[in-house]
């Protein structure tokens, strides 16, 4: 069972989305919030494996959620679902930690695959925002976006976490990535933590963002 929490100040578009994902029988809405504080507290009690959340409303937005959220329950994984696809919301949004950015107007049965897709280690990008996305981790250059990693501890990787590392910032699932280095979902797993843990990066968004901005994900890998 899948555990969302929506975090959406417009009641119509709340209530549409709990009647939508409250038809699944893997997902269960948990908690709804009409405000950015009330998102962070709840965030905090029920522990959600999802949260949908507008990026804007009122008190804290959801960016600032998404950094507060992800500071203290990493394991957490967001989906913004908004109608901004501005540069700013974008980029910051996945810098602080969304595993996913959708407009809404996409259909049921979309979300309810995004959500399933984060949920089994995926990263969802609208299909309008994801070209301008990777375009802009290429060729940024303000350090307010770049993610540092150790160079001595990211030249000491294995090909298989540098191949897991190219896959992700291809934005394929953990399932796509066992499928395709012949692993077992747990193995990639087990991979995706070590690799966060020698690099010191929060989550796979980051490692993502890196395999970006690094070029690795164009990069080929020897095996």
């Amino acid at each position: 069972m899948i555990k969302i929490l929506i975090a959406e100040d417009q009641e119509i578009i709340s209530q549409s989305l709990e009647i939508i994902l409250g038809n699944k029988p893997d997902l269960k809405v948990i908690g709804v919030a009409s405000d950015g504080e009330k998102a962070v507290t709840l965030a905090k009690r029920l522990i959600p494996d999802i949260i949908l959340m507008d990026i804007r409303m009122p008190g804290i937005d959801g960016v600032k959620c998404i950094k507060i959220i992800k500071k203290v329950l990493p394991q957490i994984k967001i989906i913004v679902l908004t109608t901004f696809d501005d540069n700013d919301y974008v980029f910051n949004a996945l810098k602080n930690g969304a595993s996913g950015y959708l407009l809404k107007g996409l259909s049921s049965i979309e979300l309810v695959a995004a959500i399933r897709t984060v949920f089994n280690g995926g990263a969802l990008i609208n299909p309008s925002v994801a070209v301008k996305v990777v375009e802009f981790f290429h060729e940024t250059e303000a350090e307010d976006f770049k993610i540092h990693v150790d160079e001595l501890e990211f030249n000491n990787l294995s090909k298989n976490e540098l191949r897991i590392m190219q896959l992700i910032g291809r934005g394929m699932s953990n399932r796509e990535i066992a499928s395709e280095v012949n692993f077992s979902e747990g193995t990639v797993r087990n991979y995706i933590s070590t690799i966060l843990s020698k690099l010191q990066l929060r989550d796979r968004t980051q490692i993502a963002i890196f395999a970006i901005q690094s070029r690795l994900e164009l990069k080929k890998i020897e095996n």
